[in-house]
């Protein structure tokens, strides 16, 4: 079924990444937060009124959080570890490497306002490395919902995980793409749209504007596949596979550089199992500059008539 282009309301996936831990936490005891000075960025304050007991806050100190929720984690409680994806993937991977990864510590790491989210607080606080650095450890699923539902699901799916991962969320409103009630399972891509002529890749900020593009490309009379990869680690290879197959054409838009990101492991997919004509959109290997991530996103081509022009473009090498 093709769907429209979405509209609406826009939604913070950090409140129903809240809620729906706030939910979780009232019937599992084990359930802890634990975070870097930042209990309003990770939109804790409910946590911490309901669960004062347990909610560990360990001041500005990123690599003693991941430590501490490993050591949670051993002592047998359940910890969302919580703060900006920047300084929680950037300041503590070794950490993240060691006492989660390679221990398969049961931690869930929470990356909040990632991408570049933050906007105007610059290239210091913008996080468009963390699918790079994060994605090449073993053990850990890589996760980035494309709005609250999946979010919600995807939380739910992490308190059931027996294992590590790192969930991947944005302060950039969005709208709602997918069905109420939706289950999340890693490593399966959403069809959000049929199509034939080429295959749109996103997660993320980025899948609702795949599906605007795709709208617009059904004006020039072609009929763009869309697919939610909400999870870059493991991928859907199948679902890539497929799409090459049946599309003959793969464009993956990220917020995040094009080295390393999502697109970078749909091409590792693509080159080893299927090759395609591919383009991959997001920050070509620089700094991102100042600015708001929706004027940052069209800056760096990701406006949806932008990514028309990439998959006009990109047809004509089919």
């Amino acid at each position: 079924m093709n769907a429209l282009a979405p509209t609406g309301k826009l939604h913070d996936c950090r409140d129903a990444f809240a809620e729906t831990l706030e939910r979780l936490a009232a019937t599992n005891e084990a359930i802890v937060a634990v975070c870097n000075d930042s209990v309003g960025s990770s939109k804790l304050g409910g946590f911490k009124t309901k669960f004062p007991d347990r909610l560990v806050n360990v001041g500005i100190a990123e690599q003693n959080m991941v430590g501490v929720g490993a050591g949670l984690a051993n002592g047998g409680r359940l910890p969302f570890v919580c703060g900006a994806s920047c300084f929680l993937t950037g300041r503590a991977l070794e950490q993240i490497k060691a006492d989660i990864s390679y221990s398969n510590a049961n931690v869930k790491l929470i990356g909040i306002s990632s991408g570049m989210a933050y906007g105007e607080l610059g290239p210091t606080h913008h996080s468009i490395e963390d699918f790079a650095w994060t994605r090449v450890l073993p053990n850990l699923p890589v996760i980035a919902p494309c709005d609250r539902i999946e979010t919600a699901a995807a939380v739910e799916w992490a308190a059931n995980y027996d294992g590590p991962c790192f969930l991947r969320l944005s302060r950039v409103g969005v709208p709602d793409l997918l069905p109420e009630g939706h289950v999340f399972v890693p490593g399966k891509a959403n069809l959000l749209r049929e199509g034939r002529d080429l295959t749109l890749i996103a997660n993320g900020t980025l899948t609702h504007r795949m599906m605007t593009a795709a709208s617009l490309l059904a004006q020039h009379g072609i009929e763009a596949r869309v697919l939610n990869m909400a999870t870059v680690r493991p991928i859907d290879e199948e679902a890539i596979v497929a799409a090459a197959h049946e599309t003959g054409a793969i464009l993956t838009a990220e917020e995040h550089s094009i080295f390393g990101g999502l697109g970078s492991a749909v091409a590792e997919v693509v080159v080893d199992q299927a090759p395609v004509p591919m383009k991959r959109l997001g920050v070509p290997g620089v700094y991102a500059h100042t600015g708001s991530a929706e004027f940052l996103l069209d800056e760096f081509g990701m406006a949806a008539p932008s990514i028309v022009e990439a998959a006009l473009a990109l047809l004509k090498r089919k």
